[in-house]
């Protein structure tokens, strides 16, 4: 019973990060830690470092499927990789300085809300338009919302996988699957750096339920990535916006039980 418990704990965490990662390129810290903690009563940095881990394959596989159809960013996803990954330990250094505050919070609000504008208001912009801005001035931005999203990450302890498609939709005018695709992409090596971290920190982690998250989270969001690459836009905002919505509002519910 107690296997059959942690397999079915396991499938649907796996499930809600794989379609957030396929659909959103949201962190499947937000999902799978909450239902681990409050399910099966891990302790909550090992829970972290499982959702990390299963982060970096679907975020590769899902980054590979975006790349694969043309709908990845991978010069300005480099610099805004290394800008994160940089000002995240700068933010986390200052975070620590100053009294203990906790803002995960933040993360499951941004998810609901940005599950709640995909629905009113879809990002409608074309690759065409995309195309308009010139190499130069993307990449100043890439550098500048890569240090933005890095510093409050690190600072508030938030999921950058929300707050990069935020950003990369409404202020550099990304059209919704390049930005899916890029985003995917640099969490795979934000989540990989966090993974490790983790696990050389806390130690391994339990074999079982670290296995069972990695390969349910990797298979969903490769149905996830397959069914948005081939989706209309129009089509992919609502989907997108009603899987943002539903695991914002699960993820709220398991936190206030963990």
């Amino acid at each position: 019973m107690t296997l059959l418990f942690t397999v079915i704990v396991t499938f649907f965490a796996g499930m809600g990060a794989g379609l957030g990662t396929g659909f959103a390129g949201m962190s499947a810290a937000a999902v799978i830690s909450p239902m681990l903690i409050t399910f099966l009563h891990m302790d909550p940095y090992m829970a972290v470092g499982i959702a990390l881990s299963s982060d970096v394959l679907a975020s590769a596989v899902s980054a590979y499927t975006y790349g694969k159809n043309k709908n990845l960013d991978v010069k300005n996803g480099l610099l805004m990789m290394v800008c994160v990954l940089t000002f995240t330990v700068v933010g986390s250094y200052i975070a620590s300085l100053l009294p203990s505050r906790t803002m995960g919070s933040f993360s499951v609000f941004m998810t609901f809300l940005l599950g709640v504008k995909f629905i009113v208001r879809p990002v409608m912009t074309t690759k065409e338009a995309m195309m308009g801005v010139s190499a130069h001035k993307r990449a100043v931005q890439s550098i500048v919302c890569g240090v933005l999203i890095g510093f409050i990450c690190g600072f508030v302890g938030a999921g950058g996988g929300m707050m990069m498609l935020l950003i990369l939709t409404s202020v550099l005018g990304y059209e919704l699957k390049t930005a899916v695709g890029t985003s995917v992409f640099i969490m795979t090596f934000t989540a990989l750096t966090g993974a490790v971290s983790h696990f050389a920190i806390g130690g391994m982690p339990d074999p079982l339920v670290w296995v069972l998250c990695v390969i349910f989270t990797l298979v969903w969001a490769r149905i996830a990535a397959v069914f948005a690459n081939k989706a209309a836009p129009k089509t992919l905002n609502r989907a997108t916006g009603v899987i943002l919505v539903v695991l914002g509002i699960a993820v709220m519910i398991f936190s206030r039980l963990a």
